[in-house]
């Protein structure tokens, strides 16, 4: 189900229509608002359609028993890579900061040997901006050279810091935040039991992002916005507040909730933004660029979580009102 993003699969599907399927696609936009939704079912489509039989069903569906739908939710379809990072060896559960060089390399086997099911073939990346320098190089030969029908599929969070080369090739589809009825939607399918107004509230909250509002639900993320904004709205004197967020996010097993701290904070920031005015509107802006800088870097060098946490805390508690002298 594709719910909010009807203008991308009508490019698409209009472009497969006339015959002017581009062999690669930018799939631009926010996290977690159903890009790489949209490159699986767009992948499936494509191969079913090119296996047989032709899959009627007007959106990029395709009905679940399609024996080209099986193999690719089962990750077997010979014809199919999906890329994204890979558990280190060295360090099992955890996976490497970037997606490898030798991994984009390994597409061209895909591409050196006869498809197996029928002509097409095809390539994912969740994300291309993970790869490393080497990568992004690796990748580009191929898009200058693309084989006979060829399908790559980029999912791309800031499409800006990509290679130029490689956004040139591409034709581009932007995928942008969901109306909240779309969420709502979405929500009602993916988590049925949840109630009508603990689904309103994380709509509200979740800034259009489905992969947010279900991060939200399954992780208790409403209990750390709670305390973030805490700091954002009131400060941290004593810096207890942000002490105790960075000792709960800084524990083994808190990584995934550690990851949406760090996507969360900037989004914050940026809704208390638009309230604001005067000086304390040019800290809020600072404070912004400083927490979506820190949250970028902090993954990819491996911060501490806790020290990260805790830095995060101050740059909160930076936008605060001040006291009257």
């Amino acid at each position: 189900m594709i719910a909010g993003h009807e203008k991308a699969v009508a490019q698409f599907k209009g472009a497969r229509a006339a015959g002017t399927l581009h062999h690669a696609w930018l799939l631009a936009g926010p996290r977690g608002v159903g890009k790489a939704h949209f490159a699986r079912l767009a992948a499936t489509r494509v191969l079913a359609d090119a296996a047989g039989p032709l899959v009627e069903l007007p959106g990029l569906e395709t009905p679940e028993e399609h024996p080209i739908a099986k193999l690719v939710a089962a990750g077997s379809h010979p014809d199919m890579r999906w890329l994204e990072r890979i558990e280190n060896p060295k360090k099992p559960g955890v996976l490497f900061k970037n997606i490898l060089v030798d991994q984009i390399r390994g597409l061209a086997e895909l591409f050196e040997m006869s498809p197996a099911m029928s002509e097409w073939r095809v390539a994912v990346i969740d994300t291309v901006d993970e790869l490393e320098a080497s990568g992004g190089n690796a990748l580009l030969k191929m898009l200058e050279e693309p084989p006979a029908n060829c399908l790559f599929l980029l999912v791309s969070h800031a499409p800006g810091r990509l290679l130029p080369t490689i956004r040139s090739r591409c034709r581009r589809l932007d995928f942008r935040p969901l109306a909240d009825d779309a969420m709502t939607s979405l929500l009602e399918v993916q988590l049925p039991s949840l109630k009508e107004a603990e689904r309103s509230r994380i709509v509200a909250r979740a800034g259009g992002s489905v992969g947010r509002a279900l991060a939200f639900a399954a992780l208790d993320l409403a209990k750390l916005e709670e305390a973030a904004t805490r700091i954002l709205r009131e400060g941290d004197p004593t810096n207890a507040r942000r002490s105790d967020l960075a000792i709960e996010l800084g524990r083994r097993g808190a990584g995934e909730r550690y990851a949406a701290f760090l996507e969360l904070v900037p989004s914050l920031i940026a809704r208390q933004a638009r309230g604001l005015e005067g000086p304390q509107l040019g800290r809020a802006l600072d404070a912004y660029a400083r927490s979506r800088e820190l949250a970028v870097l902090a993954p990819r060098v491996s911060l501490d979580p806790a020290s990260t946490v805790f830095q995060l805390g101050g740059i909160l508690a930076s936008v605060a009102p001040r006291p009257v002298p």
